[in-house]
């Protein structure tokens, strides 16, 4: 075993082990920082999310980026490729990200779920993504709070509903609250309470805008709420 991880998944039988204790604290390291956090999660089995997944889709990017964007869960290419925001979200997120002024940003991505959520098509072996059970979300919230505290951004971005909810409890909505700086609130995690540094903003996730009916106007409002993040990090 890895010096930098716990032993608890070792002792956790049964139950644990299929992922029915919900609660990824007995997986995380007690050192080794983002690249033990990594390794730790790689063995995830918090929830029953692992059974299906391809692997753990942890989160990518600087040790101390000053940017961190937060999405749902990793999508089809995602959980392929085991790196976050490759499909096409990820490469509209990245042309958003360039248009709003933060093309010379290297930002941390992450998801608040690290495993992929489908089913499967009636026809075909086609994945389809499933959004994440709020038991699912708090299951998986350890690891989040444990890549915040130790990236601790200026700015973290969340997209769409899933990671608002993570954060900002489960009455956020996107409309209500997207372009607009707020504090970073405080975030339980890994039997811990964490006071974050920095500030929020919440915007749609790209997946939105790539379902839109009006992709045009869609792909310019994540665009001018990204600028606010962007004349933050000035």
């Amino acid at each position: 075993m890895d010096a930098g991880t716990s032993s608890a998944p070792a002792a956790a039988a049964g139950q644990q082990e299929a992922g029915q204790g919900y609660d990824a604290t007995p997986y995380l390291p007690s050192r080794g920082g983002l690249p033990g956090l990594r390794r730790a999660a790689a063995g995830c089995q918090g929830c029953p999310l692992f059974l299906d997944a391809t692997q753990t889709v942890f989160g990518k990017g600087p040790a101390h980026a000053r940017l961190m964007l937060v999405g749902e869960q990793p999508g089809d290419q995602e959980d392929v490729q085991g790196e976050p925001f490759v499909g096409p979200a990820g490469r509209l997120l990245r042309k958003a990200l360039d248009e709003a002024g933060l093309g010379d940003e290297d930002p941390y991505l992450t998801n608040v779920v690290k495993h992929f959520k489908f089913t499967m098509a009636p026809r075909g072996k086609r994945r389809i993504h499933k959004a994440p059970s709020l038991r699912e979300m708090t299951a998986c919230r350890p690891w989040l709070a444990e890549e915040l505290r130790l990236v601790a951004p200026d700015v973290v971005v969340v997209l769409g509903g899933t990671a608002g909810k993570a954060l900002l409890g489960s009455s956020f909505r996107v409309g209500e609250r997207r372009g607009v700086l707020v504090p970073m609130p405080t975030l339980d995690g890994g039997g811990q309470t964490h006071e974050m540094p920095g500030q929020m903003l919440a915007t749609v996730h790209p997946s939105a805008v790539l379902r839109s009916d009006d992709r045009e106007a869609a792909f310019s409002g994540l665009v001018a709420d990204l600028s606010v993040a962007a004349t933050a990090l000035e």
